[in-house]
């Protein structure tokens, strides 16, 4: 039996890929004179480290259900839960700096007459803390949700409802003011991160370069789930569940593990979202957005990791495009494409790249094909 290797020749490629935008994107915006043509400049940077964001949260989102048949429409919370904790981190660097100059409180509850700090925020001065919150806060989410609804043994499109379900309930209460994280408004005005300041160009290309290496993590990191035993137990589950608990394997356990990974990289890559965009609030939670991460996965392949990543960048590219030039016409423009996918391309773009190779590989049994020595078939 042959073992597979960590990195096939497509995963070589999308890593080889990642590494030179590290390298080049950087290069581009700090080492290469603005009046250049090809300078790319600040913003540019920040576009590409949000494309790279969601491809990180597409790559979460298909190691459940491209791999384990778990159709998440609540992954865009795990999203926003690690972007508000780093966001939380974020707001507590600003200081006296804010519009109120108020050293130990953040500007809005300054303004909605906050005495003191709710006990939510404490330890958020520390990066560190802010980033262990990142992975343990939307972990604790899904594990807890993961505990009750697959042991309940919901499955199917009521397990997708559910996570919407979910996703809408932390909606509505990051809207309230008296939860103590900003409210509709949300947190912004970012100064620093580490010491350096958020809005500079050495920052962005530092963040974009980050973005890019965690992307390449968060790939090993799957990639090494489904080669793996357990990774060929959760294609079982995906392609036929009830067998796979008949013959005696633990189906929720494996559930909940996988969607408590998924849930904690989908945390990393809001993380990661936030001092790019500059902003983090209640919208995040849109159940809208968690359907479109459904989309990105489809329309780049599902079940393949790397088609997930090149479908969230194609998407949001075409996304960027489109509400530029034609924004009226953006919403329709994506049920479109969704729904073409499903009727002519149900594998995705990478799927059919995939099929397209093989019909073009000669068989071993085609007429004219050179037979097989003897010794060779022995």
């Amino acid at each position: 039996m042959t073992k597979t290797r960590l990195l096939d020749a497509r995963g070589i490629v999308f890593v080889g890929i990642l590494i030179a935008a590290a390298i080049l994107v950087p290069v581009l915006s700090l080492a290469v004179p603005a009046g250049s043509p090809f300078h790319m400049p600040a913003y540019i940077v920040a576009l590409l480290g949000k494309y790279l964001c969601y491809a990180l949260l597409a790559l979460a989102l298909d190691l459940v259900w491209g791999y384990c048949g778990i159709l998440s429409l609540g992954h865009g919370a795990f999203f926003a839960l690690g972007g508000y904790a780093m966001g939380m981190y974020l707001m507590r660097q600003i200081g006296t700096r804010g519009v109120y100059a108020n050293p130990d409180l953040p500007d809005f509850m300054v303004f909605l007459n906050w005495k003191t700090m709710p006990f939510t925020w404490f330890g958020f001065s520390s990066f560190t803390y802010a980033m262990i919150m990142v992975l343990l806060v939307p972990g604790i989410l899904a594990f807890c949700f993961g505990w009750f609804a697959f042991r309940s043994r919901v499955t199917g499109v009521y397990l997708s409802i559910i996570t919407q379900a979910m996703t809408y309930a932390l909606l509505l209460a990051f809207f309230r003011n008296d939860m103590g994280f900003g409210g509709n408004n949300g947190l912004t005005d970012f100064k620093d991160i580490l010491g350096f300041n958020v809005q500079s160009g050495g920052t962005r290309a530092g963040l974009f370069t980050a973005t890019a290496l965690m992307l390449i993590a968060g790939y090993l990191i799957a990639r090494a789930v489904v080669i793996s035993k357990f990774g060929k137990v959760l294609i079982g589950i995906r392609d036929a569940e009830s067998r796979t608990r008949f013959i005696g394997y633990r189906v929720e356990i494996y559930k909940l593990v996988v969607f408590t990974l998924s849930a904690m990289m989908a945390g990393v890559a809001g993380a990661l979202y936030v001092p790019q965009v500059g902003i983090i609030n209640p919208s995040e939670f849109s159940t809208a957005n968690s359907i479109e991460a459904v989309i990105w996965v489809a329309v780049g392949g599902r079940g393949t990791l790397v088609g997930a990543a090149l479908g969230a960048v194609l998407v949001n590219f075409a996304k960027t495009w489109f509400t530029g030039a034609l924004p009226e016409l953006w919403l329709f423009a994506l049920g479109l494409l969704f729904i073409l996918v499903t009727l002519f391309l149900p594998k995705g773009i990478l799927g059919v790249m995939q099929q397209l190779r093989r019909k073009r590989r000669p068989k071993a049994d085609a007429p004219g094909a050179t037979p097989m020595p003897a010794s060779a078939a022995e």
